[in-house]
């Protein structure tokens, strides 16, 4: 087994352990068709993932007008938790999360979801325990600022250098990079991977195989 080399270990939630992209991405055409905005593209529903929920809903939805957020959030809010059972972990993650919690890596979740429903999905996804700690856009600064990340590091004291951003988006690499850590991409989520390059990941993994694999042998 080759060295350690991060003792930090940040995962991005949606669409990088949970397979919910689609989703997602469906209840937000639906909640700007409630509120009477013009529906966004897949595409452009998919881009916001990761971002704090109002964030990413005003930039999906840039003709609603802000007196109408709430209930846009409301909406939001209804059309997921409405089907959230029927998200479920990628295969492979839960053995991927315990090979590294066995290798002795913290393991932390820094996410655009609330802390609502961060808790709810571990609650039901048979993670609970397995995560040392987690930060949520309500909670702090939402994606890209790197606020979320630095408090995850100082938390338990880990500097830049050994800690490891996982993500989905160019919202987690950025936030990453502007945090100061390296990280790694999956390109079976919500961001096109050929967005990624710009930011300068470690990895670009295509499967939850490629990222246990790459995980074990360089993390």
């Amino acid at each position: 087994m080759t060295p350690r080399r991060f003792d930090l270990i940040a995962f991005d939630w949606d669409g990088t352990l949970f397979d919910s992209t689609a989703i997602i991405a469906r209840c937000i055409q639906a909640a700007v068709r409630d509120v009477g905005g013009k529906e966004p593209t897949l595409e452009a529903a998919s881009y916001v993932i990761g971002m704090g929920l109002m964030q990413a809903l005003a930039h999906a939805a840039p003709d609603v007008p802000q007196a109408l957020y709430p209930r846009l959030g409301d909406r939001y809010r209804h059309h997921y938790f409405a089907i959230q059972h029927e998200i479920n972990l990628f295969e492979g993650v839960l053995p991927l999360l315990a090979d590294l919690k066995g290798r002795g890596h913290l393991l932390t979740v820094a996410t655009g979801k609330s802390r609502r429903g961060l808790d709810e999905a571990l609650a039901t996804s048979a993670l609970a325990g397995v995560f040392d700690a987690s930060r949520t856009a309500d909670q702090t600064a939402g994606k890209p600022d790197p606020l979320m990340l630095r408090e995850l590091m100082a938390e338990f004291d880990v500097p830049a250098e050994r800690s490891l951003m996982v993500g989905d988006t160019t919202h987690d690499l950025q936030m990453a990079l502007s945090a100061g850590c390296a990280s790694v991409a999956v390109s079976y989520g919500a961001h096109d991977h050929q967005a990624f390059e710009a930011l300068s990941p470690l990895y670009i993994a295509h499967s939850v195989r490629q990222l246990h694999d790459w995980l074990l042998e360089q993390g």
